[in-house]
C-alpha cells in the first residue's frame, strides 16, 4: 500500500463525487491529528513557539500547496496558532487530495 505523503494529488473535476462517510473515517485515521466534523472537511490546528515559527511553516506548506495544486485555507491567530482546513471545492466535499495534503503537512512536522 503507498502511503498518503508519497501520493500525488490528481486534477479534481466537478462530476467526482465526494468520499462517503466510511472513506472519510478511515483516511482520517492515517492522518494523525486531523478531524472531521462534517465529513465535507478536515482540520488540524499546530501550535508553534513563535510567530515566525508558524510563518516558516505556513510557506513550506504553501510551496507543497503550489506543487500539488491542492490549497489548504488557514488561519494565523493568538500568533503562533496556525489552523489548516482541508477540502476539495470543485465536489464540494472530500476528495482523497484532502488526506494526501494532510500526510504531507504532517509529514513537514
Amino acid at each position: 500500500m503507498v502511503k498518503l505523503a508519497q501520493k500525488k494529488c490528481v486534477p479534481c473535476e466537478g462530476w467526482m463525487k465526494p468520499l462517503d462517510v466510511s472513506k472519510v473515517r478511515k483516511l482520517v485515521k492515517e492522518v494523525p491529528g486531523w478531524k472531521t466534523f462534517s465529513n465535507k472537511n478536515i482540520e488540524k490546528e499546530i501550535k508553534f513557539k513563535n510567530f515566525k515559527d508558524a510563518v516558516r511553516f505556513i510557506n513550506k506548506v504553501a510551496k507543497i500547496a503550489e506543487e500539488e495544486h491542492h490549497h489548504p485555507d488557514f488561519l494565523l491567530h493568538g500568533y503562533n496558532k496556525v489552523k489548516f482546513t482541508l477540502s476539495t471545492h470543485a465536489i464540494g466535499g472530500l476528495s482523497e487530495n484532502d488526506f494526501i495534503m494532510a500526510a504531507k503537512i504532517n509529514k513537514l512536522l
